[in-house]
């Protein structure tokens, strides 16, 4: 097997060949290092790495083989943890100035849980500074970029992530989700990223802007890894009163059933999406259709969201001026001026503001609660284009069509405030050789149906043999 091979294998492939001492952690690692010295420099997805800490790490996941001890399910496998999440003795930066030189003391829950399963740490992934847009810079490490197009943006806020999967430098990435920030660049890169449902992960989170919107879940090329992974960060935890209890059956386990009898509504719109690609709607259209291969039944529906986007912007930005606030008076000018914008917008909020909003995600979750009852399904596109421009926050038209600052990304917010699993998978390729993604979204706690709907769809249309050039 040749050194790009090893790189582009999947978790469960390695997992196994770790176990059986046919490649060791050491080879595997080393040559994954080998493959991020050359392509990082190129697209910036690593923006801390941890190269000594990973050969130490991988050094002991292969001794825990070889004394026959029991080893986690993610034993010697490289992967990557988002510059949002902290790690002990690592370098966190949040992507923000503030924090440039911040070294948590501990590690953040889920990054625990992940080197409790044995993972190796290759390092930390570019981010905007706290997450806050859906693109992926900042002023320490600059902008991550596509690596399909490395003028085009890889998305965000996991745009690291995202983009060190779709290269081959690492077959994991912990990704997290507020508004679409695993789910976006996911599609933007042609890589598989789920967001669970809201609880499904146990996180200690201390801010408000983000604890009731966002979840920690998987970025990787092969669904199967996904699963893998979620069996490891999911779990119930007193920590977090939010948190779901553990699944009955093993996501990767379950892998193994192919579900009947499904029923898959589709929607292009949402009932107030403005514009669409023409090419992602062609593409969303073949691809759902392609579900009728398993008997499964599809067909478009009407779903009628309204105010969605004021609703989520309303207790997000009033969440983010509670949390940074604090920050303006010393910071301000060195802070990025989309977040300070967010920021002071966020404080023109109310109470009562709040309180319609919630109402309104009540609302939200009703609507899905009453589709839900006719369907296990709900497909939508994940974007409304492919990667744009570096440089640019958003498009401004798309087809031609004038679109606000979040037209291009309408699809995914709605199910961080109503909380239900929501993936996406590629499902095609633009013109230019940009990937197209699809939205698979499942009934609230169902992550399991969502993984198996993924897994079916990725038999019967696979994209992972597709590779960025960077000859």
């Amino acid at each position: 097997m040749n050194k790009e091979d090893i790189c582009f294998m999947s978790a469960c492939d390695m997992a196994d060949a770790i176990r059986n001492q046919e490649l060791t952690s050491e080879e595997i690692t080393e040559t994954i290092i080998e493959r991020i010295e050359k392509i990082n420099p190129i697209i910036n997805a690593y923006c801390t790495p941890t190269f000594d800490l990973a050969r130490e790490m991988a050094k002991a996941a292969d001794k825990r083989v070889k004394k026959g001890e029991r080893i986690g399910l993610l034993n010697g496998i490289p992967t990557s943890i988002k510059d949002l999440n902290e790690t002990g003795g690592i370098r966190t930066t949040f992507g923000c100035i503030i924090f440039e030189n911040n070294i948590p003391d501990k590690d953040e829950l889920v990054v625990r849980k992940l080197k409790d399963a044995g993972i190796v740490l290759l390092g930390k992934t570019n981010t905007p500074e706290f997450g806050h847009k859906a693109v992926t810079d900042n002023s320490i490490f600059g902008e991550t970029k596509n690596p399909w197009i490395r003028n085009r943006t890889p998305g965000g806020s996991s745009g690291g992530a995202a983009a060190a999967v779709a290269s081959g430098m690492g077959p994991l990435a912990q990704g997290s989700d507020g508004g679409g920030s695993i789910r976006i660049p996911s599609c933007l890169c042609g890589v598989y990223g789920i967001k669970p449902s809201f609880g499904r992960v146990p996180s200690l989170c201390d801010k408000v802007s983000y604890h009731r919107l966002a979840q920690n879940g998987p970025i990787v090329r092969h669904v199967e890894d996904a699963a893998l992974m979620l069996d490891i960060m999911a779990g119930s935890n007193d920590v977090d009163k939010y948190t779901l209890s553990n699944p009955e059956l093993r996501y990767i386990d379950a892998l193994k059933e192919i579900p009947k009898n499904i029923k898959i509504g589709f929607s292009l719109d949402l009932g107030y999406v403005k514009a669409l690609n023409s090419e992602i709607k062609n593409s969303i259209v073949d691809s759902v259709y392609k579900f009728e291969k398993l008997d499964w039944s599809v067909k478009e529906v009407k779903i009628k969201l309204k105010q969605a986007y004021r609703s989520f912007a309303t207790i997000l930005l009033a969440g983010l001026a509670y949390d940074y606030r604090k920050y303006l008076k010393k910071w301000k000018e060195r802070m990025t001026p989309t977040f300070v914008k967010l920021i002071e917008s966020g404080l023109n909020f109310t109470g009562m503001d709040l309180m319609h909003a919630e109402l309104q995600n009540i609302k939200f979750y009703n609507q899905f609660t009453e589709f839900f009852e006719n369907f296990d399904i709900l497909i939508t596109p994940t974007t409304a284009v492919t990667a744009f421009e570096l440089g640019k926050a958003y498009p401004d038209k798309i087809e031609g069509k004038a679109v606000s600052p979040v037209g291009w990304m309408p699809f995914t917010y709605p199910f961080n405030l109503t909380g239900h699993p929501a993936a996406s998978i590629p499902c095609g390729w633009s013109n230019e050789g940009l990937p197209i993604g699809m939205q698979i979204i499942g009934p609230r706690a169902n992550d399991k149906l969502v993984l198996q709907v993924s897994k079916a769809f990725e038999e019967i249309a696979p994209w992972q043999d597709n590779r960025p050039n960077f000859d």
